[in-house]
């Protein structure tokens, strides 16, 4: 067995074996168990407290950030910026395949709406050629529309079946990376470089197109990704006043409330619990690494040579190609902004229980970077001992947690009752379990109550049908949360880490969420 093989059984051996202990203890040992599970839930009840002092520190954060005019601040402020912000340009890539039309244009018109100035936009709309023709006519509808609208409009068609890809956002992200690197960027890189050598003292200097990759910055979005107002204003501001810019990633909110009004009660609580996790680990930037839509710098892109190709779970790998190139050098910059994405809606309930199945297995596909990262430490000596003793245990440990967590809690209050035999079943412990369990998972609950707060709080704007019943809706449907956590949380992780550890066949390649709108509803501001 090769060593990336081995490496590969880790995250779904470390579950199994998890699983599988808690039948044989619960037989075996059933008062070390009950006494386990007690102090396994008041460990849960603290973590859920410390995780949701972080979530209310990223909102309030958040709240404050978005009163903010960043453009001005930029503007007013130069001072305080590394390079003049006027020389930062933005590579801004959307990988397509077969969206509705109504999607893509809701995420070109938040485009064209933010207050940055659009002539340093380079916007490349990546689709895929496999997508078929109606994929093309929407693409050619959108670049009429919006195409003038930016400094560059460039269309994709990544090629199918080109050797060692895999079809995914990964190998669609580099074919358009290279092709707007070939067609738009060294040309004008080239052609700032002429401009500068035939006069260098006239103002032609500071009105050069594009003088370098240092003053691109890559925004890789998600095609029904929506950004704020001012989206780019924080993103430049921030990217000019990082300590290490060109060693940095830069990591917004994900808030999946684009047709949240759309979605079912169940749908809704995955969305919101999802975008809760990413606005959690804002507050912790030294675990942070990046997901889905974010940015970063373009020459780090060219010096680690794109996206891999052949993986489905590229946002995060991306992270983890730079962390090696640059010997641990790599770090991902929290913006405490958000971008607005979908929650998973389709035309019928139990087809959108489906897809968020598998969009949550897809998501926990990201187990593929745990070999990744373990191989990248064993070759690479220049990565101190500490760092990488960081990441493998938290890295590991947070797979590992979300598969199996929901389940230690919801079984062990029960499991040593029933394999525990006759002596245990009538002590008294055996008879406080379930008391004391239960109590301190009441206490938890707190973590839950916030969480419905923040969801009523971070709705987007409300249709008209929405009335004042319906807060009341939202709210409650938290009570939910327990049985997403077990079949939408630890079911597909599970399985991602099982089909790791299988190889082969059993493999997952990437799945493209379906994107879906019912007929758009009026909206109030209230």
């Amino acid at each position: 067995m090769s060593r990336m093989r081995f490496y590969e059984f880790v995250p779904g051996f470390l579950s199994w074996i998890t699983i599988a202990l808690m039948f044989l203890i619960s037989w075996l040992s059933p008062t070390g168990v009950a006494i386990f599970i007690i102090l396994f839930d008041i460990y849960w009840l603290l973590k859920t407290i410390y995780l949701s002092l972080h979530l209310r520190s990223t909102f309030g954060r958040m709240k404050k950030n978005l009163k903010i005019n960043w453009l001005e601040k930029i503007t007013t402020n130069s001072q305080l910026l590394n390079t003049d912000w006027q020389d930062i340009h933005h590579l801004i890539i959307l990988p397509m395949y077969n969206e509705p039309y109504e999607v893509v244009k809701e995420s070109f018109e938040a485009l064209a709406n933010t207050n940055y100035p659009k002539d340093k936009f380079i916007i490349v709309l990546a689709t895929e050629q496999k997508a078929g023709e109606i994929a093309q006519q929407t693409a050619k509808k959108i670049e009429k529309e919006y195409g003038d609208k930016f400094f560059k409009f460039l269309i994709t068609a990544h090629p199918a079946d080109l050797p060692n890809e895999i079809p995914g956002k990964g190998s669609n992200e580099t074919w358009a990376g290279k092709q707007a690197k070939e067609l738009i960027i060294d040309p004008l890189i080239e052609e700032s470089k002429n401009l500068i050598s035939v006069n260098p003292r006239s103002n032609q200097r500071k009105s050069a197109l594009l003088s370098s990759y240092d003053n691109i910055l890559v925004s890789v979005f998600d095609v029904d990704t929506q950004v704020p107002l001012d989206y780019f204003g924080i993103l430049t501001y921030t990217f000019l006043t990082a300590k290490n810019p060109q060693r940095s990633s830069f990591q917004p909110i994900s808030l999946f409330t684009n047709n949240i009004f759309q979605a079912p009660a169940l749908a809704r609580v995955i969305a919101f619990s999802s975008t809760f996790w990413h606005m959690i680990q804002q507050s912790r930037p030294e675990r942070l690494t990046t997901f889905s839509s974010h940015s970063m710098p373009f020459k780090a892109i060219v010096e680690v040579g794109f996206w891999q190709t052949d993986i489905v779970s590229e946002d995060s790998r991306i992270f983890w190609q730079c962390y090696m190139h640059y010997n641990g050098d790599w770090r991902v910059v929290p913006l405490d902004y958000p971008v607005s994405m979908d929650a998973n809606v389709a035309p019928t309930f139990w087809q959108t229980m489906v897809n968020q199945y598998k969009q949550q297995r897809r998501w926990g596909w990201g187990c593929e970077n745990i070999p990744y990262l373990l191989d990248g430490f064993k070759k690479n000596k220049k990565i101190s001992w500490t760092k990488k003793l960081y990441w493998k245990f938290n890295y590991i440990e947070g797979f590992h947690s979300w598969a199996t967590n929901s389940l230690i809690i919801f079984a062990l209050g029960w499991l040593p009752i029933i394999l525990g035999g006759p002596d245990f079943k009538f002590s008294i412990l055996s008879y406080n379990l379930p008391l004391v369990t239960k109590t301190i998972m009441n206490l938890a609950m707190i973590g839950i109550i916030t969480s419905a707060i923040l969801g009523v709080v971070l709705l987007p704007p409300k249709p008209k049908w929405f009335k004042k019943r319906h807060y009341l809706l939202y709210f409650i449907q938290w009570i939910l949360m327990p049985f997403t956590l077990i079949i939408f949380g630890a079911f597909p992780a599970i399985e991602s880490q099982t089909r790791l550890m299988l190889g082969g066949k059993y493999r997952l390649g990437f799945w493209v969420t379906p994107k879906y709108r019912i007929s758009p509803q009026p909206t109030t501001d209230n």
